[in-house]
């Protein structure tokens, strides 16, 4: 097989559907349904080609979803340092794996399965010195897009780990203002200025920020976490976007593994802002490093931990 570039893509089919992935950072870079006339409507909005992505799109994120303040936390009686990458200030963003080169381990006409392993030697000189094996896969099916992930670790230690994902939505509108959302948390974890966790959890009952019925966006700037997700009897939580005037729906499907969702509306991406919504099923909540009852995983050596969420598109008829 070819080297891993940026441009290294991966085209999955079924039915009415059509996914592009990469290995080049385990990514989920477009998302399509083919209308009656043939034409891709995007569900997810994405990119193609490595140079095309913009604010995240589609993103694994992996140890640590989020941002880590000055890139600083300790674990198991050590202090560790980050490298500070986020470029809204001196923070640690959204982990390693997004712009590494995964391995292809297994591709169908419907189905890939990407890996990488983080190993302690490289990463401790970067502020983790433990070793990971990371799994993700992609699952293209009547039902819909499932995403599936799995991380072991394999070192000597026990591991902080966290996982997420960075996948936009779009429901076919101009700008995301003209939807609407329904988000399932009943608290969202209060940012300073920024963008780092206070350590405070805010209700969102009674305030702008209470999404658990279907709101319109407008022009509210979200870049929220949220956390205390409201689950259905099988511990599944839901968030969705939908368009009255089209009838179109996307609901996003997170399994018991997610405790937290970013919403972002993407006002800080220069040459599209508001274009679309950002709804990212998060392990943990941000600086879960600095605040493991936020959802951290301590995995001991051998264990292993995995999750899924789903994306189903629907028309209202």
């Amino acid at each position: 097989m070819k080297p891993v570039t940026p441009d290294t893509e991966f085209s999955l089919s079924f039915e009415n559907q059509r996914v592009v992935v990469s290995p080049w950072g385990g990514s989920l870079r477009r998302y399509f349904f083919i209308d009656e006339s043939g034409q891709e409507i995007d569900i997810v909005w994405g990119y193609s080609g490595g140079s095309g992505k913009r604010g995240g799109q589609g993103d694994v994120l992996i140890p640590f979803p989020g941002r880590i303040g000055d890139g600083r936390y300790s674990f198991d009686g050590q202090r560790f340092q980050l490298e500070c990458n986020d470029k809204e200030g001196p923070n640690a963003i959204h982990g390693f794996v997004r712009s590494l080169p995964w391995q292809v381990q297994d591709a169908h006409a419907n189905q890939v399965t990407f890996e990488i392993r983080l190993d302690a030697e490289t990463y401790a000189g970067r502020g983790y010195p433990f070793s990971l094996a990371v799994r993700v896969m992609y699952d293209l099916g009547a039902s819909g897009l499932a995403c599936a992930f799995t991380v072991k670790n394999e070192g000597q230690q026990a591991a902080p780990v966290g996982v997420g994902f960075h996948p936009y939505f779009t429901v076919g509108t101009s700008v995301i203002d003209e939807a609407e959302a329904q988000i399932p948390g009943a608290a969202s974890v209060e940012f300073n200025e920024r963008l780092i966790p206070t350590g405070k959890i805010l209700s969102v009952t009674g305030t702008p920020w209470d999404y658990r019925r279907y709101r319109k966006i407008g022009r509210q700037r979200f870049n929220h976490c949220y956390v205390q997700l409201e689950r259905d009897a099988q511990g599944m939580a839901t968030a969705s976007l939908r368009h009255p005037a089209s009838g179109r729906v996307i609901d996003i499907t997170m399994d018991p593994a997610f405790s937290a969702v970013v919403v972002y509306t993407g006002d800080a991406i220069a040459d599209a802002p508001r274009a679309a919504l950002a709804i990212e099923p998060m392990t943990c909540a941000s600086d879960a490093f600095n605040h493991p009852d936020w959802g951290l995983k301590q995995l001991v050596p051998g264990e292993t931990f995995s999750g899924r969420y789903t994306v189903r598109h629907w028309v209202i008829s």
